[in-house]
């Protein structure tokens, strides 16, 4: 019993770290300054899903990592999100609802993003980011290069050791290339 403990308590710290490697990753400057994310909570949720649908999908791809560390690694962001939505004022009533309503969005884009990112469909890909609504309507360009941010990064992530991922070390590729900046 004193064993499933332990094995709980790290890889409860390990889903922390992950988490908060997501997290750090979407706070970078360039997705809001370069590609026009909007700097709103719906704009950051957006950018923390894709990050925690890329980490998901690697932890996915490897035999050894189990059900235990994807499932906390959702845990957290639930409780992530829960937080959030307190910390914005939302009523005690409605925070269940609208925790419910984000994690329902986490599945819906990972059941999305999967097949385009997976055969490589970047122009799809843009497509459906484009019709989450996240991004600034100013330039056609910015969902094409987040498309092809997040199939570098699947790919990036595809050739880390998943061990060093597992503990929050993961390594993902600039946002934007410097050809791509200059529109």
């Amino acid at each position: 019993m004193l064993k499933w403990f332990k094995t709980r308590a790290e890889n409860q710290r390990r889903a922390d770290k992950l988490y908060g490697a997501v997290v750090a990753r979407a706070r970078c400057a360039q997705f809001y300054t370069s590609l026009g994310v909007s700097d709103t909570p719906e704009g950051r949720y957006e950018i923390v899903v894709l990050h925690l649908f890329l980490v998901l999908e690697r932890l996915r791809d490897d035999p050894d990592t189990g059900q235990a560390l994807p499932r906390l690694l959702v845990e957290r962001f639930v409780s992530d999100m829960d937080d959030s939505l307190r910390e914005l004022g939302t009523g005690d009533l409605s925070v269940p609802k609208k925790v419910r309503r984000t994690v329902a969005g986490l599945y819906e884009r990972v059941a999305a993003y999967r097949p385009l990112v997976a055969a490589g469909d970047a122009k799809a890909l843009a497509h459906l980011i484009a019709s989450y609504g996240f991004l600034a309507e100013d330039a056609d360009w910015r969902p094409t290069t987040l498309a092809r941010y997040t199939i570098k990064a699947m790919a990036e992530l595809a050739r880390q050791d998943v061990g060093a991922i597992r503990t929050g070390k993961i390594a993902f590729p600039d946002v934007v290339s410097h050809k791509e900046e200059v529109h």
